[in-house]
This record gives structure tokens, sequence and C-alpha cells, in this order.
């Protein structure tokens, strides 16, 4: 029971001993700028989430990159320039349009528009495919009836719907 005791007073006083995550640079604003710049580039490991938010090795190299740069005193713009250079296009979530990139800019519109183009093009050929049902002459006689509101009793050897 005391063990039991003891574990439950432990586990109980662990939050108490939380602290804040302290930040990875001494300025403050050295650490705003990377966040800043890092959400603006895609970890090339990962590729689905930005160098701010990856955990993996090349994304925490890249971040400390980044900050050096800053430290330096290079601009945003020189930074993300140095990284598009080293990398390509590819590491910007939002690459600049020009005629290498025209392609992922323009690219998801003409399928969409090619996807529309031959969906209504296969409707159409659908329709004149299956020819309107011919319906004969007791069919249109029952039909008729129906829509006359006639409930009259029906020949002999015709099945009710």
């Amino acid at each position: 029971m005391i063990r039991l005791a003891a574990v439950v007073l432990v586990l109980a006083l662990t939050p108490a001993l939380a602290q804040e995550a302290r930040p990875l640079a001494a300025d403050e604003a050295v650490e705003q700028r990377l966040l800043a710049i890092a959400e603006e580039l895609r970890c090339l490991v990962c590729q689905n989430e930005t160098l701010a938010a990856s955990r993996a090795d090349l994304a925490e190299d890249l971040r400390r990159q980044i900050r050096e740069q800053i430290k330096q005193g290079r601009s945003d713009d020189e930074i993300m320039q140095y990284m598009t250079n080293r990398y390509g296009d590819f590491v910007r979530y939002r690459p600049p349009f020009k005629t290498t990139t025209v392609l992922l800019w323009v690219g998801p519109f003409v399928l969409l528009a090619v996807a529309g183009g031959g969906l209504a093009w296969y409707v159409r050929r659908r329709r004149t495919r299956i020819p309107p049902a011919a319906l004969t002459p007791e069919d249109e006689a029952r039909v008729a009836a129906l829509l006359a509101g006639d409930q009259r009793p029906r020949a002999a050897g015709t099945k009710r719907a």
C-alpha cells in the first residue's frame, strides 16, 4: 500500500515540475525570424511539413544554418534565395511563378478542365447510346389507365405490378 501511495504521489506532483520550453537562441528576435522563414520552407525529408514543424535531423541542420545567416545580418530574402539556390524551388511552399514552375501553378486547373470535359463528353455519348425504351400497345394502355385513375380489373393473364 505504501508503494502504491508513493507512486500516486509522484505522478500527482509531476506536472508541478514541468517547465516552459526554452528558446534555442539567446535572442528572441532571431528565433521569431527563424520561425517566419522556416514556415515558408518545406522539409526535404518529410516533404509534407514545414521546416519549422519537422523534427528530422536535416530540418534541424537547416534551421541551424538559417539561424547562423540571421546572426550574420542577412535579410529574409537573401536567406530564401540561398535555400532556393541550394535546394531548388521545391524547398519553397509557394514557389515563384516562372517558366520552370508554371506546371505547378497551372497544372491542377488544366487537369480539372480536362476531367470536366471528359465527363461531359462521356455523358453526352452515353445519352446517344441508350435508346429510349419503346412501350408495347398494352403497356401504353395500362399507363393511360393508371394516369386517368381508372381502377378497372386487368385482363386475365396479366400480372399486377
